[in-house]
């Protein structure tokens, strides 16, 4: 993705955008009733003017009086003058991905219509795994050299508070990294080599900064807490490979995001 679009949260995202949500279809067939071209003027659906036995020479479909036994015409009386009214459906793409993807509105029928691809989960793991080496290995080595040593074997209160330090580090460093990098471009250098990308589940675009930091934060701050911790991280990055449809992990529920691949379909294929 360019490094010249305008950073996220200064308004609409830019059009040139490639993964953004493309407008959906319109349905098969959904044009409106009575949508038939007319012919020499006569109303649709109604007979020509100056047919049936009107005195005035209209048909019984324009304004005349109706057939024997009192029975309206098919499709009830038309309007004054004989035009039809404007069709008044729902504007084209105006369904809920145009808003809140959380509200109360009724949802297409394929709740993943103009989305980019979902990133296959196999790659958000390799991206993780990525990440985690690029930041981890240093952070660790320099805090080790600085704390003079780290037995992570040890049940000693000094070396658990070292472990604690060194531990502490590391995740903060992670969490200002995930944080910059998602708000900025919505990939990490790991999302990056496994051609994935964070992406708001609204409209696709980059991730707000409100939205990046809170990814972020719900995916390593509660590695703080001790065991409950663990499980709790533990259960988020498992979540996505139940949820459904958009294979959202707990931090991207918390942010609103989804995580799509770069990749069209014909590249991947």
């Amino acid at each position: 993705m360019s490094t010249d679009q305008p950073r996220p949260g200064s308004g609409e995202p830019p059009e040139d955008d490639p993964f953004l949500k493309t407008p959906q279809e319109p349905p098969a067939g959904g044009a409106p009733r009575n949508s038939s071209p007319r012919e020499n003027g006569a109303p649709r659906n109604h007979a020509p003017r100056g047919s049936g036995t009107g005195g005035n020479g209209m048909g019984a479909g324009e304004g005349g009086p109706p057939p024997p036994g009192g029975t309206p015409p098919p499709g009830g009386p038309p309007p004054p003058g004989g035009t039809q009214p404007p069709y008044t459906g729902a504007p084209f793409g105006s369904g809920p991905y145009a808003g809140d993807p959380y509200g109360g509105q009724p949802g297409p029928a394929d709740p993943l219509a103009g989305m980019p691809p979902l990133a296959n989960r196999g790659r958000r793991l390799v991206a993780r795994i990525i990440d985690a080496i690029i930041i981890g290995v240093p952070v660790s080595v320099i805090m080790t050299l600085i704390v003079g040593g780290v037995d992570y074997f040890s049940t000693d209160s000094v070396e658990a508070g070292r472990q604690s330090t060194v531990t502490g580090v590391t995740m903060l460093a992670y969490l200002i990294y995930e944080g910059l990098m998602l708000s900025s471009r919505g990939q990490t250098l790991g999302k990056m080599a496994m051609k994935i990308r964070v992406a708001m589940l609204a409209n696709g675009s980059i991730p707000t900064a409100q939205a990046g930091w809170t990814r972020a934060a719900v995916y390593t701050l509660p590695e703080i807490v001790p065991c409950c911790g663990f499980i709790f991280w533990l259960v988020n990055v498992l979540w996505c490979t139940w949820d459904q449809p958009y294979h959202q992990c707990l931090h991207d529920k918390a942010a609103k995001t989804v995580v799509v691949s770069t990749q069209t379909p014909a590249q991947t294929a």
